[in-house]
């Protein structure tokens, strides 16, 4: 059976899966440096989706549509071949505890002329389908709470096993878009106009901290704040909690409690102020899973947790609950937010047949590389894995290109600019070329059984998901890749990976000893991977590029680009 999940809002995608196997999963941002969180209102690029992938609409079985706001139905207005088109799909959350799976199915889906039936799942049940069905805990067929909060909603808790999804709880009254609301008030990205909402200033804002310090008279002040406007038995608190379901109020009651707290904090800096709210909810989140875990304490089954949602994607908060001992594992898969919501959906549909079955998946199931022509400025010449290792060890940035893109927002060896992490200017030359903030951190790539040697804990991280610290006997050896207060947001990778970026790491750990290499997205500032060589060369901002076993050199570095005054320093 084939199934086409379909995103439609920020983050589009459109993913098949036939008979339990995840084709692919293509993410609208990912085609031809389309901006981030592009959506899909166009249903031709469906088809067109098809069609490079040898398929019609007709050869598929089924559609699903994930779900979005509303609390009853979502509606999506959208065009099909020149016309308007609106459907109605499910909504943003379950309607009851054992109403995960509860689809609302429709007509009109138009798809190269034709009209489909389709399915539509709740948002949530796409995140907990799709974190649940790529997991470990599905294949050994073992149960697995999940968590998920996305910016709009509360934290929610589910159980999970082969025969269903059952809601158990909120964990406290507070959305996740606080993070990201709290970057409006404090810090870098403060700003009055507060409906021009930015989605990427929350994984910002995981950066920013380390430049400041806990400050528990800080906390304290969040704490009461909290309990007064959110949880506690006042007015306002129960007004919040009573219009918690619609996105607007909670944003405007948040954005209430950050100027509450501004005038609180006045004498404090704002970076402290950002890296203690970061802990505040920190502790929160911990404190509240353990008593719920407590309260559902009858519930059979090994202690497995999945994390979803945009908030799966802060490598602290993922890191705080496997450290708690609470989990006997803990999964977060490479696209916790809303990039896997039509992996999630299909998987709905899945479920909704078979139970929650496990999917066959890789992570690099996104976009193959497009044909490519030579820019004239470029020169074309074979390059070995032992090649593009001596020009990385002589200091030299490279754009890796390699098979299909990774799924997800983060770039593993797929869609990468990779550099040596010895020289410590390298960091900041890597955000000059990106042209982001000098705070921002950049990740390392390692071969997975030599980081616990480099790295605490070290222990295989595939996705860059969970937070890790660099060893002290290190630190002077990889200064790039090692963020202001000692973190490292580590990739490993397996020696036995058949991934190009693998055989890469091993050549250069042969030749200098190091078996790591900065890592970072090969993307236009504010836009999806590079979709193809020419699209990097467009860009212009590394003079080296390879792929498929050749290498692309600039034969003019002009002394004014990053790449030219690094190479004349």
């Amino acid at each position: 059976m084939r199934i086409c999940g379909i995103k439609l809002t920020h983050d589009g995608a459109i993913a098949l899966v036939e008979d339990g196997r995840l084709v692919f999963c293509v993410e609208q941002e990912k085609r031809g440096n389309n901006p981030r969180y592009q959506v899909i209102d166009n249903l031709d690029i469906v088809v067109a989706t098809l069609a490079e992938h040898g398929l019609t609409p007709q050869d598929v079985d089924r559609f699903v549509i994930d779900g979005w706001d509303g609390e009853i139905e979502s509606q999506f207005k959208v065009l099909s071949g020149g016309a308007s088109v609106t459907l109605k799909g499910a909504p943003y959350v379950e309607r009851h505890a054992d109403g995960v799976l509860n689809s609302r199915d429709g007509l009109g889906l138009m798809l190269d002329g034709s009209d489909f039936p389709y399915s539509s799942y709740p948002h949530i049940a796409g995140h907990v389908a799709s974190a649940y069905c790529t997991s470990p805990f599905v294949k050994a067929g073992q149960p697995a709470f999940c968590l998920v909060w996305d910016g709009s909603i509360t934290p929610r808790l589910y159980h999970v096993q082969r025969r269903g999804a059952r809601f158990i709880e909120c964990l406290f009254p507070m959305i996740g878009h606080a993070y990201a609301a709290a970057g409006h008030h404090f810090g870098p990205y403060k700003k009055s106009d507060r409906s021009n909402w930015d989605l990427g200033v929350a994984g910002k804002l995981m950066a920013y901290i380390a430049l400041g310090s806990i400050d528990e008279d800080i906390i304290a002040v969040f704490q009461e704040l909290y309990e007064r406007h959110f949880a506690g038995d006042t007015q306002s608190a129960r007004r919040y909690r009573a219009d918690i379901n619609s996105a607007e109020s909670s944003l405007a009651a948040m954005h209430e409690f950050f100027e509450v707290s501004a005038l609180r904090l006045t004498d404090k800096r704002h970076e402290d102020v950002l890296a203690s709210f970061h802990c505040f909810l920190e502790r929160l989140l911990v404190r509240e899973i353990a008593m719920a875990l407590l309260r559902h304490s009858s519930l059979p089954g090994a202690r497995n947790l999945c994390i979803a949602g945009g908030c799966g994607l802060n490598i602290k908060w993922n890191s705080a609950l496997r450290g708690t001992g609470l989990f006997d594992d803990v999964w977060v898969p490479p696209f916790p937010n809303d990039s896997g919501s039509a992996i999630g959906a299909a998987c709905c549909a899945m479920a909704a047949q078979n139970g929650f079955v496990p999917l066959e998946w890789s992570v690099y199931s996104g976009p193959a590389l497009q044909a490519h022509e030579s820019p004239a400025e470029w020169e074309v010449v074979s390059c070995s894995m032992r090649e593009l290792a001596a020009l990385l060890a002589d200091n030299k940035p490279v754009i890796f290109l390699a098979g299909r893109a990774e799924l997800g927002p983060r770039a593993l060896g797929g869609r990468s600019i990779l550099a040596a992490a010895t020289s410590p200017a390298m960091k900041d030359h890597l955000n000059d070329i990106k042209r982001r903030e000098r705070f921002r951190p950049v990740a390392p790539i390692c071969l997975e059984d030599r980081a616990p040697e480099i790295f605490d804990p070290g222990t295989p991280d595939p996705y860059m998901l969970f937070d890790h610290q660099t060893r002290a006997e290190w630190r002077d050896k990889i200064p790039a890749v090692i963020h202001l207060d000692g973190s490292a947001r580590l990739q490993t990778i397996s020696r036995t990976s058949q991934h190009k970026v693998a055989e890469l790491l091993i050549e250069y750990e042969r030749l200098t000893g190091i078996p790591l290499l900065c890592n970072t997205s090969a993307n236009h500032l504010g836009r999806g991977f590079f979709p193809d060589v020419a699209a990097a060369c467009q860009w212009g901002r590394v003079e080296h590029i390879w792929c498929d076993g050749r290498l692309w050199t600039k034969t003019a570095v002009g002394e004014s680009s990053p790449a030219g005054r690094l190479l004349s320093a």
